[in-house]
């Protein structure tokens, strides 16, 4: 058996990275393309390489040299033409070869887990097509597969109809084809194709027309859950390195940085981030695609259109509420032109806030309990011969799950009016809380009573829409609101979340029953999770759990152990200001399917 690679393309769109050489030079962790698929074709009974070159050839052959001389011959073909054709020329070019044994088609700006190349060479089909399940960020040939595994069509891009997507699989661009079937079958449809259409196509095409057969006899393999990327820019780059990192820490610390964006990873369980599983409900999702094109055009309204959408979700006076592009802009604002002198904060916390403010500024509470629980007395007490301007409070707070009941709240809203402190509390999981619907603080009545009151509210997460980036803050400190509003910009809102407030009070009573359907999962979650051995569960009024790690895991270890063994993530919380090096962690409260997998996982491990 031989492998035949197509490395003659000029990766234009990697920039500076493919400025002096050819694409499979480019390295992801420090590995070079080239070298980690040669690398994963050793031992596979594989006596020649054949490596298609064009652009920057020679250095590619300068550096290859006789780096695997002891591992099998590799043989070069040269695309003059590289810059006027495309990878249908240059396999034409290895036509004769191609014909002489069985081969593995790779190209070369791939990157792929170590067992997809014995998984083709393996499979018993002679002529097959490696194939993943259609995901969101894949491009370029689509497949479809009849219920025998065999490959009934291949849909080009001009072709693909997102209406069907759930029939399509994505070509890896990993083949094996027998050299009769070279010789017979697609060498033939390539010459004859070629002299048609001409050299500026793929050769994906010609495998379209010979599907067309009767008998084609070319099947589909599966990849299943092997990881797999095709690098064709620099974000694609940034995405295989978290995927392919060298280590579970790298692989950790790179999804951490990322800060979200984890749709790009489709095969990895999310239980750091924190949403509603059970809103939005499918109704309103298609009320926002029906609309999807007017608001993709047109701008959103300003502010004062926006504040006055805010008010009537929340039932709160336009000049009380400023809406912000997500809380963190509005946090942002607070700390930054809003507050002065110092601060006190409950930590562990949403590090955004201290994060955003003067560190020698924040007078720190830590409370020293079990699971961090503390209440209103002991804020009191702790900050009474404390000289503070601000107190910030998360309640539920975050990532503790303490919870201050609505009483205690407005005893400690009434003690800072009387000493003149701004009150800051964020209630972004207080929809989560038992008897959530009288846990607000979002009343005119009660911001009347504490004017020094500011309350946040992260849109994100009880109503399950991080990706519309919307947060409001309120206050009857009317100048306070008037001066936020003038601070971020009057476009701070885009269409789709201005439209989510518009409809949103269409859908409240499916936002109360998607809430009480989450307090039901929460307590079935905890119970399953209260029986592994190695973690302590602490009581919660949000939609996570801060979670005690037991020998013989560390937070850390536990993280790595998940991430690398099942695709989950969680948050590692002993890094966080607070725990100071204790071992936390927090898992966030998904549907019972994904909680499920979760639990089996930690099963596995225990």
């Amino acid at each position: 058996m031989q492998a035949i690679i197509l490395a003659a393309g000029m990766g234009r769109r990697l920039g500076e990275l493919t400025s002096g050489n050819t694409k499979c030079m480019v390295e992801v962790n420090g590995i070079k393309l080239i070298d980690r698929a040669l690398s994963q074709l050793k031992g596979l009974g594989i006596s020649r390489v054949v490596i298609v070159v064009g652009y920057e050839g020679q250095k590619l052959i300068d550096y290859l040299a006789d780096r695997y001389k002891d591992d099998f011959e590799i043989v070069y073909v040269n695309n003059p033409v590289y810059d006027k054709t495309n990878n249908i020329y240059s396999l034409a070019l290895a036509k004769d070869l191609m014909m002489e044994d069985d081969t593995i088609l790779l190209e070369s700006d791939l990157i792929f887990d170590d067992a997809m190349i014995p998984m083709a060479a393996a499979d018993p089909n002679p002529n097959i097509a490696l194939v993943a399940k259609y995901e969101t960020w894949m491009d370029g040939t689509m497949v479809r597969i009849d219920e025998e595994g065999n490959i009934v069509n291949f849909i080009p891009k001009k072709d693909f109809n997102y209406a069907e997507v759930d029939t399509y699989y994505k070509t890896v661009n990993v083949y094996k084809f027998s050299k009769e079937f070279a010789r017979d079958i697609y060498v033939p449809f390539l010459e004859a194709y070629s002299r048609a259409m001409g050299n500026n196509e793929y050769y994906e095409q010609v495998l379209r027309v010979i599907t067309y057969l009767d008998k084609a006899d070319l099947k589909a393999v599966p990849i299943g859950n092997l990881k797999w990327y095709e690098i064709d820019d620099i974000q694609d780059l940034d995405i295989a390195e978290a995927l392919f990192a060298r280590d579970a820490s790298e692989q950790l610390s790179r999804i951490y940085s990322r800060y979200g964006g984890f749709w790009r990873f489709p095969g990895m369980l999310d239980f750091c981030y924190l949403v509603n599983p059970y809103f939005p409900n499918k109704r309103l999702i298609e009320e926002m695609t029906a609309n999807f094109s007017v608001l993709l055009h047109e701008y959103p309204s300003g502010m004062r259109v926006n504040s006055l959408l805010a008010a009537k979700c929340f039932g709160v006076r336009q000049e009380y509420v400023v809406p912000g592009n997500g809380a963190a802009e509005l946090i942002k604002s607070l700390m930054t032109t809003t507050l002065t002198g110092q601060v006190g904060v409950v930590l562990p916390t949403f590090e955004e806030y201290p994060n955003r403010y003067a560190s020698e500024r924040i007078i720190r509470f830590v409370p020293d309990t079990e699971g961090f629980r503390y209440s209103a007395d002991d804020l009191m007490d702790y900050y009474a011969d404390k000289d503070i301007q601000a107190l910030l409070v998360v309640n539920p707070d975050n990532p503790s799950g303490n919870f201050l009941p609505i009483p205690d709240v407005l005893r400690l809203a009434a003690w800072c009016e009387s000493r003149d402190v701004r009150l800051i509390i964020d209630e972004s999981f207080v929809d989560f809380s038992k008897g959530w619907e009288h846990n607000s603080l979002l009343h005119n009545d009660i911001l009347e009573h504490y004017p020094h009151m500011a309350v946040m509210k992260s849109i994100s997460k009880s109503y399950g829409v991080p990706g519309l980036r919307l947060g409001i803050l309120c206050s009857a400190d009317k100048e306070m609101i008037a001066a936020m509003k003038r601070d971020v910009a009057i476009w701070n809102i885009n269409s789709f979340a201005e439209f989510f407030m518009q409809i949103y009070t269409k859908y409240e009573g499916a936002y109360k029953v998607a809430c009480a359907k989450f307090q039901v999962e929460r307590d079935r979650f905890q119970a399953e999770l209260e029986q592994i051995p190695f973690i302590k569960v602490f009581p919660t009024e949000a939609n996570y759990f801060l979670c005690e790690v037991l020998p013989p895991y560390s937070a850390t270890c536990l993280t790595k152990a998940l991430l690398s063994d099942f695709s989950i993530l969680i948050k590692d919380c002993s890094t966080k200001k607070g725990f100071e090096g204790r071992d936390y962690i927090r898992i966030a409260v998904r549907d019972p399917r994904d909680n499920d997998a979760l639990i089996a996982a930690l099963r596995r491990l225990s």
